[in-house]
């Protein structure tokens, strides 16, 4: 009778202790462990990481990181490490957290615009996905993969059309530059290359000339007004006459693409650059920024005018006087001058 009662009794212990060790079982896998108060929390993890890398990361989002130690061993994560952009939501377990980090890569929102250079925009979009500038640069620059799709150095940021896009945040320098290649050639429409072909100009033309018009005018409504100077000028002989490609010229020619000029100088016209356009009929041999898709539209479908010359408008500030004569033109540029030296603008 005694032996039987120590039974029972060990057998009600056996059951109270299991129970118990279910409970925590059960608590360390599906009560919540995140420790962040807003909504959610993104994990980013590198290509290669290692279950340490991953554990760094949770650290400060995770209320009891060794019970998710637990957790992420008995489901067999350490050894399945996937590399790319999480969120984890507030108030998920770790089983739920686990799942996601498993699983549920999910793409993130690169945008890009105005860069004037490969370097520029390669920065940009480092700061954006895994790849690093670095890397960007090296393949944006691949002289091979270049001459294999019609591209040179100095016309390669054609390639790249400013937008906003969903990738996936570990995506390789390689995958990011093949997507922006689908892209630009998507863009290129059996219409839009039909347009070129119309103005007498190659998609890279355009381009080039676009970057122009980008340049000059931030006023949209205005593009295809100045898109239409640039071609009568073109169509008729004309040298191009444009200061942005002397700005540019003069950044390139002292590799300092952050200095900023607000006027451009009469001895800054004689500058011996291929892309300064007061020089040297031809166009410039690349963009001298990203034209973004409206000032592409605007070459495309310019504005059929008599206008030969334009000059910035001080009493519409954003916006250009238009002209069809030099007598004219240098009237309102005479307005223009007696405004920026008012200005005391001088560089």
């Amino acid at each position: 009778m005694y032996i039987k009662k120590i039974l029972v009794a060990v057998a009600v212990l056996g059951i109270i202790g299991l129970g118990i060790f279910s409970y925590i079982i059960y608590d360390m896998i599906f009560s919540p462990n995140t420790a962040f108060s807003e909504e959610n929390a993104s994990v980013y993890i590198p290509t290669g990481a290692d279950y340490t890398e991953v554990r760094e990361q949770l650290s400060p989002l995770v209320r009891n990181l060794e019970e998710f130690d637990q957790v992420a061993e008995k489901k067999g994560y350490h050894n399945n490490i996937k590399a790319g952009h999480f969120i984890i939501e507030r108030g998920m377990n770790n089983n739920e957290i686990i799942n996601a980090l498993r699983s549920r890569n999910v793409p993130v929102w690169v945008v890009f615009n105005n860069q004037e250079r490969l370097e520029d925009l390669a920065g940009r979009v480092a700061g954006q996905i895994e790849a690093d500038s670095a890397a960007l640069i090296r393949v944006m620059k691949d002289s091979g993969y270049l001459a294999e799709n019609q591209f040179e150095e100095r016309n390669a940021l054609a390639m790249y059309l400013p937008n906003k896009y969903e990738f996936y945040w570990n995506t390789s320098a390689e995958d990011f530059r093949e997507r922006m290649k689908k892209e630009y050639d998507r863009f290129w429409t059996e219409d839009r290359l039909k347009k070129a072909s119309e103005i007498g100009l190659t998609p890279l033309e355009v381009m080039v000339v676009a970057s122009i018009v980008q340049k000059e005018t931030a006023k949209v409504d205005e593009r295809r007004r100045v898109a239409g100077v640039y071609m009568n000028r073109i169509k008729n002989g004309w040298k191009l006459d444009a200061d942005p490609t002397v700005i540019y010229a003069l950044k390139d020619r002292y590799q300092n693409f952050d200095t900023i000029i607000k006027r451009v100088l009469y001895k800054d016209l004689t500058l011996d650059s291929p892309y300064n356009t007061y020089l040297y009929k031809e166009l410039p041999p690349g963009p001298i920024t990203m034209p973004d898709i409206s000032s592409i539209d605007a070459v495309l479908n310019y504005e059929d005018h008599d206008y030969f010359y334009f000059v910035a408008d001080v009493k519409n500030f954003g916006y250009h006087k238009f002209s069809k004569t030099l007598a004219q033109h240098n009237a309102n540029k005479r307005q223009y001058v007696k405004w920026i030296n008012e200005q005391k603008i001088n560089r």
